[in-house]
């Protein structure tokens, strides 16, 4: 079997193979990963408005649930060989909607404006780089290794922020400020060394 620890093309990772045994287990077959893709573009506007309310509790939860089924959907693609177009198209996308609009909301209040659109910035230009590369060559749009570790390193750093902001933990708050400015980090290298998103 032929396994890697980061997506590469549709092969699936040892990380796919875990959750194809405990997680993917409680989704059945007729979910497909485009379901679980639309269903994050559905919990972006209830996240930003749970945070806008400063209902953190529920928005980090709802949040966490959103962002861990970006990891479900690729672990369901590749496992249950659903890859699609689509789905390699609009799972970064919504990635990116996820965390950039977050980032604007939490980020932007708790932690730095500049950061927060800093990583809206960033993604801003990976999608026009991922449609352009798209446009001009026709390379196919998808997440790479890079792209994989910058939106866990987001997804990381936003929820370490959150949980700082609900326990009252500055040293957290702190630590989400690094956390996200490697992210940003990766984000650069994706775009300017892999060319992926």
């Amino acid at each position: 079997m032929d396994i890697t620890i980061f997506p590469v093309a549709n092969k699936p990772t040892f990380i796919d193979r875990v959750m194809e045994v405990t997680v993917l287990r409680l989704f059945p077959r007729y979910i497909t990963p485009n379901h679980v893709t639309i269903f994050r573009f559905v919990s972006i506007p209830f996240i930003l408005y749970l945070f806008s309310k400063e209902e953190y509790r529920v928005g980090t939860l709802l949040f966490l649930i959103s962002a861990f089924s970006d990891a479900v959907d690729g672990a369901m693609a590749r496992t249950r060989k659903q890859v699609t177009s689509w789905g390699k198209m609009f799972d970064p996308l919504a990635d990116k909607l996820l965390i950039g609009l977050t980032s604007v909301i939490v980020v932007g209040q708790y932690l730095s404006i500049r950061l927060a659109l800093s990583i809206v910035f960033v993604e801003l230009l990976l999608i026009i780089g991922a449609v352009w590369g798209r446009y001009r060559g026709g390379r196919e749009i998808q997440a790479g290794r890079i792209g994989k570790i910058k939106m866990i390193l987001q997804s990381v750093g936003i929820g370490v922020l959150l949980l700082g902001i609900i326990f009252h933990l500055p040293l957290l708050v702190q630590l989400s400020y690094y956390i996200l400015v490697a992210s940003i980090f990766c984000a650069l290298l994706a775009l300017i060394v892999y060319r992926s998103i």
